[in-house]
């Protein structure tokens, strides 16, 4: 499995989404925000901003939230938003290939913050370019493995236009390019089946696992990197057994 999936199951068995739904709020307004402001205030003709709101609602966001988001980003109502989006690339333990995103208004405070949390917990910043090629820009959809059997699935993503279902131990991963992503989603949706997560993220080409001392040191490197307020995404190529996973979750 890949560390975006490894990741997202990860989290969901923490129900860390839950312990940290106010922090969630807070990341998914500046994406909305830049998002209006880069693309305008209208989701039909803005695609990064209506997956934004997608999100948002997966987060069950008020509307108003959403609503008043966008006006700050077109410049509606107070000041418009002053934050820079940037990524920062990097190693972590066992040279696992990271990729970190960030909307902030201090780059210099940013990039010191996330150079100290690297180095606390066993990773090292690196150089532009260094792993940004072992990924590539994909949507991601899990499902349940008790919602669908896997052949049903594959016949309705791939009519739909996904490119791949990749079966891990609960979960099918749907892959899509980022084009595909909304039409794959609805298509889902529609025959009655709930979705556990659905992302456009960075899906590494490939994987490095990680033993039980490295893989703990790893989800708690992911989980301070995440819970900095400038961090909007964090990407990695890792993969845990499922019995290490088992426990570490």
């Amino acid at each position: 499995m890949s560390g975006h999936s490894k990741w997202s199951t990860i989290k969901r068995k923490k129900g860390a989404a839950d312990a940290k739904r106010g922090k969630i709020f807070t990341k998914i307004i500046k994406e909305i925000t830049l998002a209006a402001r880069l693309g305008g205030g209208d989701p039909d003709g803005n695609a990064r901003l209506r997956t934004a709101i997608l999100a948002a609602k997966d987060e069950n966001m008020p509307k108003d939230n959403i609503e008043r988001a966008i006006k700050k980003g077109v410049g509606e109502i107070g000041g418009a938003s002053s934050f820079e989006e940037t990524t920062y690339e990097g190693y972590g333990p066992g040279g696992v290939a990271l990729l970190v995103e960030v909307l902030t208004d201090n780059k210099n405070r940013t990039v010191a913050e996330i150079r100290h949390i690297l180095s606390k917990h066993g990773g090292n910043l690196g150089e532009n370019g260094c792993v940004a090629w072992m990924f590539d820009k994909k949507g991601s959809l899990l499902v349940n493995k008790s919602d669908i059997d896997e052949d049903a699935l594959m016949e309705l993503a791939l009519e739909a236009g996904a490119d791949d279902v990749r079966e891990e131990e609960h979960e099918f991963e749907v892959i899509t390019s980022p084009g595909a992503f909304e039409t794959v989603r609805r298509a889902i949706e529609q025959r009655g089946i709930k979705l556990l997560s659905a992302s456009i993220g960075m899906i590494p080409q490939n994987t490095v696992q990680l033993e039980a001392a490295r893989a703990e040191q790893m989800i708690k490197l992911m989980e301070k990197l995440e819970d900095n307020d400038d961090v909007q995404n964090v990407y990695a190529n890792f993969d845990i057994p499922d019995e290490i996973m088992e426990k570490l979750s």
